[in-house]
């Protein structure tokens, strides 16, 4: 196994004369979505028109397996790719078999089946019922004069629906996705709906359905935006830092990404945000100076529309004595690990608490004041942002990271961009 410790000398990054510029990684999740519409168009390179795509190891798988297409489509362990390809495949010709690792077979994906199943989409489980693998054996019938219809449980998993709307302009008479429950993770089904408008398409928001027209994509020429995911970690490193003036690069006040707000979750922890266009580069320069901290007894955080927030978030909390709740946070047993389980069981470590509320066992309470002195060793439970969440801590006192490598799967450049930052990583392995 391998494991860094990382630590840092000063807590101070940059200066206002010459703030650390990081290049971060572009999102993945735009990048998915880009190249589903683009393998919808037909293009003979689905990559074809899609400038700074993510490099993301699930991004490159997605990207591989469009290009390839096997006999047996592996995504891995991205759930994103799993379920937009799940969709993808139900357009095509013949069967073809869908798996992942073995943790993506732990995943639900029968709200999706289900959905494609309406649309007369032929799809068996190969093991257990409502899980991973799956065959898919496409197209969808084209028959009838009507929108096609179909309802889904939208209380699982926004990835489900993104995955259908994707699709929906290439139905002969388009689709009407009409939801059961309020969605998770909206923020996401607005991003897929404007990377859809943006290749020519429509969807639209109507109560609780979403209707897509049968109009087709249009090829066009997209730069893809960094990730604000990531981002968020450079929130949580300058809110623990003495002083930090970063310029994150390829940031935008306007994006598509509902994870933008993290500009503001930050705030109260004395990170301040500015956007610039240097030489027409967009970038977001952080500022921050020691403080005592919010001046809130209790933080709220909703983490119903920003789910991969919520690790950075709690990690940050717990390292300043801050008392927060989140809400919200449904979706995270469900991720790369059971991420409330991950974040109870090593926040622990430090001394402090991350549990269900007494009156609401759907809000988590973040108590404690995180304190160790000897090197505490996190695990990453094969989960890139609890790597990435808990790595701020070493601004604080020396910590290692096991399996520093699965940071791989959205932000590959993290550990290089940390260096570039002052912080010093040491490995080893056991």
């Amino acid at each position: 196994m391998r494991i860094y410790r990382l630590s840092h000398l000063t807590r101070r990054i940059g200066t206002p004369e010459r703030p650390v510029p990081i290049a971060l990684n572009s999102s993945k999740s735009l990048s998915n979505r880009a190249l589903i519409v683009n393998a919808l168009c037909g293009l003979p390179d689905p990559a074809e028109g899609l400038d700074n795509l993510s490099a993301a190891a699930d991004t490159r798988t997605l990207l591989r397996l469009l290009r390839e297409r096997p006999e047996v489509y592996d995504a891995g362990d991205g759930g994103t790719t799993f379920r937009f390809l799940t969709a993808y495949l139900a357009l095509q010709e013949g069967c073809h078999e869908l798996t992942g690792s073995a943790r993506m077979q732990e995943r639900p994906i029968g709200p999706l089946v289900e959905a494609l199943r309406q649309l007369g989409v032929s799809i068996e489980y190969l093991k257990r019922e409502g899980y991973p693998p799956l065959r898919i054996c496409g197209p969808a019938p084209s028959g009838g004069t009507e929108r096609a219809r179909v309802r889904i449980d939208a209380r699982v998993s926004s990835q489900f629906i993104s995955a259908l709307m994707l699709i929906g302009p290439c139905l002969p008479r388009g689709l009407e996705i009409a939801l059961n429950g309020p969605p998770v993770s909206t923020s996401y089904l607005e991003m897929t709906q404007a990377v859809m408008r943006y290749f020519g398409a429509a969807a639209f928001r109507r109560g609780e359905k979403i209707l897509v027209e049968p109009s087709p994509y249009r090829p066009r020429l997209l730069r893809i935006e960094a990730d604000w995911s990531a981002a968020s970690y450079w929130y949580s490193i300058a809110a623990l830092a003495e002083s930090a003036h970063l310029l994150l690069e390829g940031l935008t006040d306007d994006s598509w990404q509902g994870d933008r707000i993290a500009a503001r979750w930050a705030m109260p922890f004395g990170v301040q945000t500015a956007f610039e266009t240097p030489d027409g580069r967009p970038c977001a320069r952080l500022r921050a100076a020691k403080s005592d901290g919010p001046d809130e007894d209790l933080l709220h955080f909703d983490g119903n529309d920003h789910p991969d927030l919520a690790q950075t978030f709690a990690v940050l909390c717990a390292a300043c004595g801050q008392k927060a709740a989140f809400s919200g946070l449904q979706t995270l047993p469900l991720k790369e690990t059971d991420r409330c389980a991950a974040l109870r069981s090593e926040l622990a470590k430090v001394n402090a608490s991350f549990e269900p509320s007494p009156q609401d066992p759907n809000t988590y309470l973040v108590h404690g004041f995180a304190r160790w002195d000897a090197p505490v060793r996190f695990a990453t439970y094969g989960d890139h942002r609890m790597a990435m969440a808990f790595a701020p801590l070493a601004l604080l006192r020396p910590i290692e990271i096991e399996n520093p490598e699965v940071v791989n799967k959205s932000y590959p450049q993290f550990w290089e961009h940390l260096q570039q930052a002052g912080f010093i990583i040491e490995e080893h392995t056991e």
